[in-house]
Formats: structure tokens, C-alpha cells, sequence
């Protein structure tokens, strides 16, 4: 693992804190997350030899997923938690997967321009405070190369008028304008309901 990131930000760690990280991979496990990210594998159509990072990785999970049904393609994780990061190290290694995993942040991607050939992300979106949304976006722009594919999932959020401000993005459409405001062209989101936690959006998006 290595630190790449010019800066250190304000992040919030996988669970809310950090104390609760033991409980992430029941979550995943109870939750039918792991459904997603098969979906989100199978979205993204990968090919032999193409390069592919998530972005906020976790401990993980989604980069075991493509590795484990694509060997053949190169794997890199991105995550500001060292200890999240620890975890993603010991579970690729025993899954006899390599992965290039870095410290740092959706905002500053620490790679050249144009390349990746995709780029996932995994319900951190709505950890994120507008500006760094746009930020993210932009950098996962940057990093990918034409005809380049970005899966993005995301809690799906409705207003009761109780929510905090930052979480109103996911609201309705406002994700799929986002992402087509960045320079990507949308499919139709694809809704999928969770075993808790409510409701889960996947969007697919290429480079245009």
C-alpha cells in the first residue's frame, strides 16, 4: 500500500466510525451487497488485460468480485482508511488476487490521464459534500480513457423533509444529471432493493 494523496481531507469511515469497522463485512453479507457488485462486474463488461479501480474500495469486496470473475484484468483500489485498506490487502491476498491499493481520495486521483478502462464506485457518493461530488466526478473523467465506463451505486434516498442537506442529492434524478454533467453519457438507473438498508441505484456511464 502506498500514501498518494497531496493532502489530507475530512472522510467518513466505512460504518460511520471507525469502532464499528469489525461489523462491515456482516453488513455486506446480510445486506445482499454482494448481489450489486455482481451486477455492477457484469455492467461494466471488462476485457483481458484492461485496468480497473474502485474508487473508495473499503475493504475490498468489489475488487474480490471483478477478480474473481475476471482474472485477467488489472486491479487498483483508492480509500483515504489505512485500516480499511489492511483489511482489502489480507482479503485479496487469500483469494489469490494482486491489487494495487493506495491511500487517497476520490477528490485528487493520484494516476495519469486516460488510464483506466473502468472505474467503479460503491456507495460512498452520498458520503461526499457537494463540491467534493463534482470533484470525484471530474478526476473519474480524467482517469478514464475514451469509451471508458463508469459503475456508480449509491443509497437511494427519498425526502420525508428529515434529511440532512448533503443526502438530498441522491434524490430523484439528481445523481444521473450529475454524473451526465461531468462529460458522461447515462443509461437508465437500475434500482435494486436491499435486504436492508433501503434501496440501492446503479449507474452506468460512459465517457463521451
Amino acid at each position: 500500500m502506498t500514501e498518494v494523496s497531496s493532502q489530507e481531507r475530512d472522510y467518513l469511515p466505512g460504518m460511520g466510525k471507525h469502532y464499528l469497522l469489525p461489523l462491515y463485512e456482516v453488513v455486506h453479507l446480510v445486506s445482499g451487497l454482494a448481489g450489486v457488485h455482481g451486477e455492477m462486474v457484469a455492467a461494466a463488461g471488462l476485457r483481458a488485460g484492461q485496468r480497473v479501480l474502485d474508487v473508495g474500495c473499503g475493504t475490498g469486496n468489489l475488487l474480490r468480485t471483478t477478480g474473481k470473475r475476471h482474472r485477467d484484468v488489472e486491479l487498483f483500489g483508492v480509500d483515504p482508511d489505512l485500516k480499511m485498506l489492511a483489511r482489502a490487502e489480507r482479503k485479496l491476498r487469500r483469494a489469490g488476487l494482486r491489487a494495487r491499493l493506495d491511500k487517497g481520495f476520490a477528490q485528487e486521483l493520484a494516476f495519469p490521464d486516460a488510464s483506466f478502462d473502468a472505474v467503479f464506485s460503491s456507495l460512498m457518493l452520498h458520503h461526499l459534500d457537494t463540491p467534493s461530488k463534482d470533484e470525484m466526478l471530474a478526476e473519474v473523467r480524467r482517469v478514464l480513457r475514451p469509451g471508458g465506463v463508469l459503475v456508480l451505486a449509491d443509497a437511494v434516498f427519498h425526502d420525508h423533509g428529515t434529511m440532512k442537506d448533503h443526502l438530498l442529492d441522491n434524490v430523484g434524478d439528481a445523481v444521473p444529471k450529475r454524473i451526465a454533467a461531468a462529460g458522461f453519457t447515462t443509461e437508465p438507473t437500475r434500482t435494486r432493493k436491499l435486504r436492508m438498508f433501503g434501496a440501492v441505484g446503479i449507474e452506468v456511464a460512459k465517457v463521451h
